[in-house]
C-alpha cells in the first residue's frame, strides 16, 4: 500500500492537522485543571468518568466538526451523527480518567479518523499472512483507521500516523523496538475486573512476571499503545478493551513496524496484543485472546 494524503476525497494533511488541534486543546484543558478539584459525572465498580471528560469531548468535537461538519464523531461521553456513515472520528478525551483524577500524570487524549470499508483484510485474521513487503491494516469492520493522533499532555508529546507513512513523535519517526526474547521484554498488561477476565488473566500475569524483564499495568491504553509504536514497551496485552482506546494507537504501532493483533470480544469490544512483530507467539497468550 502506498503513502496517500487523500483518501477518496478526504485531505488527510487536513484531518490530522484538525486532529492535532483538538488533541492538544483537550490536553491543555487537562493541565489547566490538574490542581483543580475534580467533579465526578458517574462511578461505577473500578471505574469513573468526570465532568472534564465530557468537557474535554465537547471541546474535541467543537473543533473538528467546525473543520469537517459531515463528519460524525463515536466518543467515549457519546455519539455525534450517524457513526455508520462513511467517515467517522473515533475520540477518547481522556484515556487514563483514574489515573488523571487520583494525580497520576499518565493520561492522554487519542483520536482516530477511520473510513466504512471492506477492501481491507483484518489484522490478526488468519487469512492476513504478514510480509515485509506487505502493510497490516488496523481494521474494526466495517471500518479501517485511516489517521491515528494520540496527544500526552504532561509530556507535550504527540504521535501521528496516517495509513502507509510512518509513525512520528514530535515529528520524528519512530519505530518499534527489535526486542526478541521474552526475557528482556518489558510488558504492559490491561484487564477488566470481570470474574471471568480475571480468572483469564491472572496466570497469565504470573507467568509472564516470571518470564520477561517487567510487567506493568499502567492505566492508559492510548498510551501504552504509543509506547510500543516508539519502542519504549515491547508489548501490551488486553482482553477485553474499546475502539476509542485503540483505534488511534493500533494504526501508530503498525505504522512504526509492529503487530497489531485483535479479535472481537463480547459487546462490541476487542481482545488485543500490540507487540513489536517479534514477541506475541512467543508469548503464548492465545488462551487469554480467546
Amino acid at each position: 500500500m502506498s503513502f496517500c494524503w487523500h483518501y477518496y476525497g478526504v485531505n488527510l494533511i487536513a484531518a490530522q492537522k484538525t486532529a492535532i488541534k483538538a488533541a492538544r486543546a483537550a490536553g491543555k484543558l487537562m493541565l489547566a485543571n490538574w490542581h483543580a478539584p475534580k467533579r465526578v459525572h458517574s462511578a461505577h465498580a473500578h471505574d469513573i468518568k468526570l465532568e472534564l471528560d465530557l468537557r474535554s469531548q465537547k471541546l474535541i468535537g467543537q473543533i473538528l466538526r467546525a473543520a469537517f461538519p459531515g463528519i460524525p464523531i463515536l466518543g467515549e461521553e457519546g455519539d455525534t451523527g450517524n457513526v455508520n456513515a462513511e467517515y467517522r472520528w473515533v475520540v477518547d478525551p481522556i484515556d487514563g480518567t483514574v489515573n488523571y483524577a487520583f494525580g497520576i500524570p499518565h493520561a492522554a487524549v487519542s483520536i482516530a479518523l477511520q473510513s466504512k470499508s471492506d477492501k481491507w483484510q483484518v489484522a490478526g485474521d488468519k487469512k492476513n499472512t504478514r510480509s515485509r513487503t506487505q502493510f497490516p491494516v488496523t481494521c474494526h469492520p466495517p471500518h479501517v483507521t485511516l489517521l491515528g493522533v494520540i496527544y500526552g499532555p504532561f509530556t507535550d508529546e504527540v504521535w501521528t500516523a496516517v495509513r502507509g507513512g510512518p509513525t512520528r513523535l514530535n515529528g520524528r519517526i519512530v519505530r518499534v523496538s527489535r526486542c526478541a526474547r521474552v526475557s528482556h521484554a518489558i510488558i504492559a498488561m490491561g484487564f477488566s475486573k470481570s470474574k471471568l477476565n480475571l480468572e483469564k488473566s491472572l496466570p497469565h500475569v504470573s507467568r509472564l512476571s516470571r518470564r520477561a524483564l517487567k510487567i506493568r499495568i499502567m492505566g492508559s491504553a492510548a498510551l501504552e499503545l504509543a509506547y510500543v509504536a516508539s519502542g519504549r514497551l515491547d508489548v501490551y496485552i488486553e482482553r477485553t478493551i474499546n475502539l476509542w482506546d485503540i483505534a488511534a494507537g493500533a494504526l501508530l504501532v503498525e505504522c512504526a513496524g509492529g503487530e497489531f493483533y485483535t479479535r472481537p470480544a463480547p459487546g462490541g469490544k476487542f481482545r488485543m496484543c500490540a507487540d513489536n512483530g517479534l514477541l506475541r507467539r512467543k508469548l503464548q497468550v492465545g488462551s487469554l485472546l480467546k
